[in-house]
């Protein structure tokens, strides 16, 4: 690892442009979600190594269910496959799992999949990975503030305690850093209701490669380019 490098603590990654990635090669889009998954893996490895302590990768959102069924079933099996062969790969690289999302949509098996994996990798100290599966940014918030809602309604607290804290806490990242960098692949140039909250101040970076061919090269541009950057957080430089 580079000495000079500031390294990020928290990646969080859009992983765009599978479909158009198999597209381009006259595939089903279902092969490019298949290579994409194949990235992710790699990509995980890379980011432990450059000495990333939290990856975040944007899976599945609340919107993808309006694509068709083939597709949308095809990513859930997909899923599957990876809840399997995750467990062993994550013992092996001590990586922490959390899936982020509303999970009460899934299927029963998948639900019970990620449950499984999260306990059994809790005590991992590697590399924290969480995967966005039926996530998307202001459904978190809403069930956030609901969960307060909640405890003002019984008494437990009172309106004038609900804080950016309190929220933060009832989040499905609680307990995990903000991301300092955020990555978007396949050239759109967009945050697609992802971590919206806690990407308040994460530096921005949007590249034209697809997931696919995403690379350790891309991902060491992504952090080069965050380290010319100056995080202020609404102050200025002195």
């Amino acid at each position: 690892m580079d000495k000079e490098r500031r390294i990020p603590v928290h990646v969080a990654i859009i992983m765009d442009g599978n479909g158009r990635w198999a597209k381009r090669r006259g595939l089903p889009r279902t092969v490019g979600h298949t290579q994409g998954a194949r990235t992710v893996e790699q990509i995980l490895e890379d980011a432990d190594h450059m000495g990333i302590r939290y990856l975040t990768v944007y899976a599945f959102s609340t919107e993808n269910w309006s694509r068709p069924d083939t597709e949308v079933k095809a990513l859930m099996n997909l899923l599957r496959t990876y809840m399997k062969t995750s467990l062993a790969k994550c013992a092996r690289n001590n990586v922490r799992i959390r899936v982020l999302g509303d999970k009460s949509r899934l299927d029963k098996d998948l639900q019970v999949a990620i449950a499984n994996l999260e306990r059994d990798t809790a005590s991992n100290t590697g590399i924290g990975f969480q995967i966005a599966i039926n996530y998307g940014s202001r459904d978190e918030i809403v069930r956030a503030l609901r969960s307060a809602a909640e405890k003002v309604a019984d008494g437990s607290i009172q309106p004038s305690e609900i804080t950016e804290s309190l929220i933060s806490d009832n989040l499905d990242t609680r307990g995990i850093p903000d991301p300092d960098l955020l990555i978007r692949t396949g050239g759109e140039q967009r945050i697609s209701n992802f971590l919206l909250w806690q990407t308040a101040y994460a530096e921005l970076y949007f590249c034209d490669t697809a997931w696919p061919d995403f690379k350790k090269e891309d991902l060491e541009k992504a952090v080069d380019a965050y380290n010319n950057r100056e995080r202020r957080y609404g102050g200025l430089i002195s």
